[in-house]
């Protein structure tokens, strides 16, 4: 298996994990929210124990900025988990940088399966709860299907589709049972 060290790994930090604390406020909506610092917090521990790096890359976008987690493991092997886009409110500084925060919290919580639970991104998720319950169901689905292959297979599905507070969910939820189904698959 190309990534059995680093997937290993990953499996016993997520472990340690902890739970991202709503230590921030947001003065718009008054509301409190896990901060970057409360995110890496949350997830440094169990990664570094068990041999993890993470870092994340910035690529070049003119409207936003589009960032992606990668975690390297002391073995050498690497886990790509894929870009999110955030788009910039303001094109200044403060408009790129809120953007790349911003990114960086949600693109390290949806790599390291940890549920966001912060309120400051109210106006850009309108969905219906009802619309939630089908993409997580259609999510669910199709890593189900992939984990029958192994866990290349479930590593590619999961990589493909597009980071989400949705597909954290589901992750969180439902990780184990698919990395044990991915693993009794015969090679």
């Amino acid at each position: 298996m190309e990534n059995a060290k680093i997937a290993a790994a990953l499996v016993k930090a997520q472990k340690a994990f902890g739970p991202a604390l709503k230590t921030s406020t947001n003065p718009h909506f008054r509301s409190r929210y896990a901060d970057l610092a409360a995110c890496v917090e949350a997830v440094m521990d169990g990664l570094t124990a068990n041999g993890i790096f993470f870092t994340q890359k910035v690529a070049p976008s003119e409207s936003g900025v589009l960032v992606e987690t990668v975690f390297i493991h002391e073995s050498g092997e690497t886990l790509s988990c894929g870009q999110i886009h955030v788009p910039a409110s303001k094109h200044d500084a403060q408009g790129f940088g809120s953007a790349l925060t911003y990114a960086r919290r949600y693109s390290l919580m949806a790599a390291c399966g940890i549920a966001p639970e912060d309120d400051d991104g109210n106006a850009a998720s309108k969905k219906s709860s009802a619309d939630d319950q089908q993409f997580e169901q259609a999510y669910l689905d199709k890593l189900r299907e992939s984990a029958m292959s192994g866990l290349d297979a479930l590593a590619a599905a999961f990589k493909e589709i597009p980071n989400s507070p949705a597909k954290s969910r589901v992750w969180a939820k439902h990780q184990e049972s698919l990395k044990q189904a991915a693993q009794q698959v015969k090679k």
